[in-house]
């Protein structure tokens, strides 16, 4: 079992006339990665930002900090490149917005990022799993892609328990409406990699956030060790 517990903030929810800092202070707080969402108003109907955003959001927070683009775009092929020059590190694409997942896979590894697969909560595992030996995380999104503060849905995790079964080194990522109420459910179900958003940016006390919510990851990975 490799996987471990990685708690990444998702700066969408942060103040956007100061990122660089607010991407700065969730570091210092104990994030483990930043999500950073890309939508293009066509696949989702929402426009956050693209590449020339990262290339400076790189240069300022220096290069430590793992960016783990969520590319919610309906050409996810010619971002690839751009993304990897502004220093991206892992390319997340929505398995709905490609014709050719393995070109796409490829491309992205030739590029020096990792490779992380997307399945919005209409998609099914079966869809998701002919790759997952390919990629480096699977998400399992648990909203509807495109717009921040709704509710967690539930239902979504029998697909990570699924995935978990299949593939029990893989790194699962959720997102959406996660934070201290729905992450014990997450946590069980085999998710390891958690994105939250408004729970730990919106939170008075987001060090302390981030820490429970890598805390109920890191005991169920241990249990579920325990229990093979």
């Amino acid at each position: 079992m490799s996987y471990s517990a990685k708690i990444g903030p998702s700066i969408l929810s942060s103040d956007l006339s100061c990122l660089g800092s607010e991407c700065v202070r969730m570091m210092e707080c104990g994030a483990d990665y930043l999500h950073l969402d890309v939508m293009d108003g066509h696949f989702v109907p929402n426009i956050t930002f693209g590449h020339p955003m990262v290339e400076c959001l790189r240069k300022s927070v220096g290069k430590d900090p793992f960016f783990d683009m969520h590319m919610m775009v309906s050409r996810p092929e010619q971002w690839v490149k751009p993304m990897a020059a502004a220093g991206a590190n892992q390319y997340t694409f929505h398995l709905e917005a490609t014709s050719n997942p393995g070109n796409l896979i490829k491309e992205i590894r030739e590029s020096g990022m990792k490779v992380g697969v997307a399945i919005k909560p209409g998609t099914t595992v079966e869809m998701l799993a002919p790759w997952a030996n390919q990629i480096d995380m699977a998400l399992v999104m648990t909203v509807e892609p495109g717009f921040g503060g709704q509710k967690f849905m539930e239902d979504m995790m029998p697909k990570v328990s699924s995935l978990r079964r299949q593939f029990p080194s893989l790194d699962i990522e959720v997102d959406g409406g996660v934070g201290p109420d729905s992450i014990y459910k997450c946590a069980e179900a085999g998710a390891n990699m958690i994105v939250s958003g408004s729970a730990v940016i919106g939170s008075d006390d987001p060090r302390s956030v981030i820490a429970l919510l890598r805390t109920v990851v890191v005991e169920a990975i241990q249990k579920r060790s325990l229990d093979r």
